[in-house]
């Protein structure tokens, strides 16, 4: 275990407090999209995206990006913003969001993030945690470990960090190393070191969910993965991989791209990946609903279902949200 301090780097920290900022936070399918573009025309706001994959070009039909005509609606933003080849990170979200968050504000409109990426909603309201800096040695020890053996390595995560494995997915290769690479270096789990970094919002944030019931949920979820394969996922991860992407890319980890390329490598069959897409989105839910659960990053505020009403109680929240303040865009 290191015993010495570590140097670290930190996100940009000068954004002031004061800055108000509307979040819709939720579970895959939940519906948190159409609440989001309702609001943003009723608020006159414009949408960053906070889901990790749908900052790649390419990958339209498994992220279920907005449609050209409802980014025509509403701007978006952090949509289409790298190539499947490069890695997008949290920190690099979060440098980007503030830049978007200011520009918005600049035009005179209400920045509202939309997504259900834990790590990317957590890195822009909280920043970054200081963390040891990547040990060559343990990591190559840890990646080795892992192609021996995934399930070991995720139940020694689980073991050491459950409050971690918890967010976590047991396929998120990088994630899962990282959690036990800062638990070798540091003799302590990584959300411990969440846990004593400071909490104190860079914003004042109103926090919303769409409220569905799990059975409602798990539906939504497993129609959605039955449109995704009517709609062409098959052709368009065909299409990445003949533009030169490559099969292990990090962008092809995202749920529904990596069961299809499991299905063209001949792995597993076409229903075989339609029903570990549904199983796998399922879990995510499942993970994503534990962190609202658990949110540290302020209160949430649960509101009903985009086609029962939910958009007319996030307006009159951030309404009453600024009328208390004297805050606004």
């Amino acid at each position: 275990m290191l015993s010495s301090p570590w140097p670290t780097t930190l996100l940009r920290v000068s954004t002031p407090p004061s800055i108000p900022l509307l979040v819709i936070l939720g579970p895959t399918a939940s519906g948190k999209s159409s609440l989001g573009l309702e609001v943003a025309e009723t608020l006159g706001g414009e949408i960053i995206s906070a889901d990790a994959f749908a900052v790649y070009r390419g990958l339209d039909i498994g992220t279920d990006k907005p449609t050209l005509e409802e980014r025509a609606r509403i701007p978006h933003h952090l949509i289409d913003v790298a190539e499947p080849t490069e890695r997008f990170s949290a920190g690099i979200f979060a440098a980007k969001a503030d830049e978007a968050i200011d520009n918005i504000r600049a035009r005179g409109n209400l920045p509202l993030v939309v997504g259900g990426t834990h790590f990317y909603i957590r890195a822009l309201l909280l920043g970054l945690f200081p963390s040891p800096p990547h040990d060559p040695d343990v990591r190559a020890q840890l990646t080795e470990a892992w192609k021996r053996d995934p399930a070991s390595v995720v139940r020694r995560m689980q073991e050491v960090d459950p409050a971690s494995a918890e967010r976590i997915g047991p396929r998120d290769r990088q994630r899962v190393l990282r959690a036990l690479e800062v638990f070798e270096l540091t003799g302590e789990p990584l959300s411990s070191h969440w846990n004593r970094h400071d909490a104190s919002s860079r914003y004042v944030s109103l926090l919303t969910a769409p409220r569905q019931p799990r059975a409602d949920l798990y539906a939504r979820i497993d129609a959605r993965v039955e449109l995704m394969f009517a709609s062409g996922l098959v052709e368009e991860v065909e299409d990445i991989l003949a533009s030169g992407v490559p099969p292990d890319a990090h962008a092809l980890k995202a749920i529904g791209y990596r069961e299809v390329v499991g299905m063209l490598r001949g792995e597993i069959d076409r229903e075989e990946a339609i029903d570990l897409t549904k199983r796998s989105s399922r879990q995510l839910a499942k993970r994503q609903l534990t962190w609202l659960r658990n949110l540290s990053e302020g209160t949430l505020h649960w509101v009903s279902a985009a086609n029962e009403g939910g958009a007319s109680e996030i307006v009159a929240l951030w309404n009453r949200r600024c009328n208390l303040t004297g805050g606004g865009r």
